[in-house]
This record gives C-alpha cells, sequence and structure tokens, in this order.
C-alpha cells in the first residue's frame, strides 16, 4: 500500500465507529489493491475476539459487509446503535443474500434515521425490480433523480427486465458517466456484454468491480468464466478462491475450480466427469425430500447442512457435539444415507476427490408440465458458455433441455461440469431435471 493508503486505513482502524461517509471514502481510497483487503480481513478478526455493541458494533457489521459476510453483519449490525447507518448496512446486507423483502424493510426504516431519501429510494427500486414487482419499482424510482448515476442504473433496470436491451445498455453507461465505475450499473453492463458475446468488454468491466468491495459472488463466477475461457487459468482459480472465501460450501464454485485446475493440466477424463456428475445429483439432494423428527430437521437446519453431500462432509461426533442432537437423531440420519450408499464423514475419510458413491437406484423419469416445458431460454440467464452449447444443440425451451442427459452435454466440446452444473441448477428451479441414460 502506499503512504497515503496506509494512512487512511489506519486512522478508519482507529475509529470508534465507522458510518455510510467513512464507507464510501474506504471504497474511494482504499481497495485498489489486496493488501488493504488482507489487512481489512486481519482488523476484523481482531474485532471479533470481543462482543461488539453500540457504535464498535457498526463499525464491525459494515467492516462484515465488506467482506461479504452477509449473515454475520446482519447479526452484528443488531446489536448497533439504532441509526441510519445499522439500518442502511442491514439492508445491503440483506441485498448481498437476495433476501430483497428484508432488505426493503431495513432501507425504510434507514430513511427514518436520515439517510438521504434518493440514496435509499434506489436501493428499495433496485429491490423491486429484482422481486419482479416492476410497478411498484417505477413508483419508487421517481424519487430518485432521473439524470443522477442512481437514477440512471435504476431505469436501465427497468428497461432491462421489460426486455429494452438496447435502452438498458445506455442508461447503465450514462450511470458509468455520471459516477465512474458506478458498481451496480457496472456489473448489469457486463452480464449484458457478457451474456451476448462480447467477452473482452465484459471482462474489462468485471475486473474494475474488484476495486469496489464487497465484489459480488456472481460477478467473480462469471469473471472466473471469461478468464478460463482465454486460458488465464491462474486468474480464473483466483476469482474461484475469492468466492470459496465468502461461502466455503459454494458446490459450483467448487466444481468450477476443479474444472479450471483440469483445464489447466490439459487432461479430460470423460469416464470420470460422468461418475462426478452422478455423484452429485445424488450430493445435491436436499435433507428436506425426506421424513425426519423435527428435533432433527431444526438442529440440521442450525447447523447450515441442507443436502446430503453436506452431511458426507461431517463427521459423527460434530453431530452429536450439537446441543440437543442425540442419538436417536444420529440414526436417522445414518438411515438416509445409507439408503443412497453413503454414510456420515465418509468425504472426509476418503477425500473428496476420490469420493465416488454406488447408487443402488436410479431416479424415475420427470413428468414434463407442457406450461413450463414450453419457457424459452432465451427469457432464462445461463452463462456465455453454457448458451452457447445450447444454441449449438438447437436446444430452444426448457422441455428440450430435461430431454437431453448429462453425457450428451458433457461431450460437446468446451463443455465442462461447471455448465453442467448451472443447467441442472435451471431445471430444478423448473422442477424438471436431466434425462437418464439406460445402462
Amino acid at each position: 500500500m502506499t503512504t497515503s493508503t496506509t494512512d487512511l486505513l489506519q486512522e478508519m482502524l482507529a475509529k470508534d465507529t465507522w458510518t455510510l461517509e467513512d464507507h464510501q471514502a474506504m471504497l474511494a481510497g482504499l481497495f485498489d489493491n489486496s493488501t488493504a483487503t488482507d489487512r481489512l480481513k486481519q482488523a476484523v478478526s481482531e474485532m471479533e475476539s470481543d462482543t461488539p455493541k453500540g457504535g464498535s458494533a457498526l463499525k464491525l457489521g459494515i467492516a462484515q459487509y465488506m467482506l461479504c459476510r452477509f449473515n454475520e453483519a446482519i447479526e452484528t449490525l443488531a446489536a448497533g446503535t439504532d441509526n441510519k447507518d445499522r439500518h442502511y448496512f442491514t439492508g445491503l446486507s440483506y441485498r448481498g443474500l437476495m433476501q430483497y423483502e428484508g432488505a426493503i424493510d431495513a432501507f425504510k426504516k434507514s430513511i427514518t434515521r436520515g439517510v438521504p431519501a434518493a440514496l435509499a429510494m434506489c436501493r428499495i427500486a433496485e429491490a423491486q425490480v429484482l422481486l419482479g414487482d416492476l410497478k411498484a419499482a417505477a413508483t419508487s424510482a421517481k424519487k430518485v433523480a432521473k439524470d443522477s448515476a442512481d437514477g440512471l442504473y435504476i431505469a436501465g433496470l427497468l428497461a432491462e427486465r421489460a426486455g429494452d436491451l438496447d435502452a438498458a445498455a445506455e442508461a447503465y453507461d450514462a450511470a458509468r458517466q455520471s459516477q465512474e465505475n458506478h458498481p451496480e450499473a457496472t456489473f448489469r453492463l457486463a452480464y449484458m456484454l457478457d451474456l451476448h458475446g462480447n467477452e473482452e468488454e465484459a471482462l474489462e468491466l468485471y475486473t474494475e468491480l474488484l476495486a469496489s468491495p464487497p465484489v459480488a459472488m456472481h460477478a467473480l463466477m462469471n469473471l472466473a468464466v471469461l478468464y478460463e475461457d482465454a486460458g488465464r487459468y491462474g486468474e480464473a482459480s483466483g476469482c474461484i478462491r475469492r468466492v470459496l472465501e465468502i461461502d466455503p460450501n459454494h458446490s459450483r464454485a467448487k466444481l468450477f475450480l476443479k474444472d479450471c485446475l483440469a483445464s489447466n493440466n490439459m487432461y479430460y477424463d470423460e469416464d470420470q466427469a460422468r461418475r462426478i456428475a452422478k455423484r452429485n445429483a445424488v450430493l445435491d439432494i436436499p435433507v428436506t425430500d425426506f421424513e425426519l423428527s423435527v428435533r432433527a430437521r431444526n438442529c440440521l437446519k442450525k447447523m447450515n447442512l441442507f443436502t446430503l453431500g453436506d452431511l458426507v462432509r461431517t463427521s459423527e461426533p460434530d453431530l452429536l457435539g450439537y446441543k440437543n442432537f442425540g442419538e436417536t437423531s444420529l440414526q436417522e440420519i445414518k438411515d438416509i444415507l445409507g439408503a443412497k450408499g453413503l454414510r456420515l464423514g465418509q468425504a472426509l475419510e476418503d477425500g473428496f476427490d476420490e469420493f465416488t458413491p454406488m447408487l443402488d437406484t436410479m431416479p424415475e423419469e420427470p413428468v414434463i408440465d407442457d406450461s413450463l416445458a414450453s419457457t424459452p431460454l432465451a427469457e432464462i440467464e445461463f452463462s456465455v458458455r453454457a448458451r452457447r452449447v445450447l444454441e449449438s444443440m438447437t436446444v430452444l425451451t426448457i422441455g428440450d433441455l430435461a430431454q437431453k442427459s448429462e453425457a450428451e452435454l458433457l461431450g460437446q466440446k468446451n463443455f465442462g461440469q461447471t455448465s453442467l452444473n448451472e443447467m441442472r441448477q435451471r431445471l430444478t428451479e423448473f422442477g424438471l431435471r436431466f434425462r437418464e441414460m439406460d445402462e
């Protein structure tokens, strides 16, 4: 870091509390290099050693938000001074978790505590657009100056959701001219360019976002794909590792990192890819699909164990060490894992890379709802790489995609496990899955 950057960071860390204005000052002067971020992480670790409250809770909560630790930020800010900064950053943290109803409520409270109405209404309008309530968003947008960077960004977001992509791109570009590197407008413009194959411009814009924490995980994932496509595997891996720092259990990031490392070695094992695909289909099954007692279900939820994959990465002592989790609940978990040929701690014992469970049964063919199956893929968000493969295979609707097998897709040029999991996730959102191959 330069001397001025070092002085600014020391000055900020010496403060008893942080405000919205402090946050803006830090974004403007600190985060053009990784050293400042590392120092912030160290400072957060030191602050967490005490029980924060009042002003110190605001300071810690804002820092946790900047490091993308949104759940922790919300909890910490709840103990902070009841002022504009507490509610505004609570809203931003809910937005980071894509919990837009909670975000809107917090932003409304921030206005009553003194946050500039135009600033908070921009965030409210954004959340309403992302919830699909375009009418309410248009009303909220009227309270944001049309020619301001935020006003232009919201106009672009409304145009994009209405399908007017040219108007959206023009508005996002204007927002970036009004405010240099406006992060939200920059991301949406980068995503649109990425989606339509303008990869070089998209990569440049995504890279700009790295200096404006918190960097959204989807921005890091998209940037990683572009780096990998360009053969810049080290930079792609770096982006994915940043995602895993934010969310160590991010399944897509884990799989992408394996793909990236495999690409770097210029080696592709098709049989292994199929085994991994079959394994992940089982590991991704939610525990809510099984009959469990209320106690076992509540304990798993509080421990953030949501899938069979989470369970095979957890040991018996870990479960039994949790409050109110006893032998009866443990046996329930063993039974549901055993039915799929799995066991607690199996991934820890066998090693994740080599962990390929044997499947005793295969799922039945899905029953496809015609009204859902006819949904055009053009209306569904896909990465550039995934969309290119679908276009090359003349797959036009979500129903067409459900009729493809994982093996067919994995056999396509430049199609890897990350793209497969992206498509699987989209099918799951429509209650569908890939066609199973007869063996």
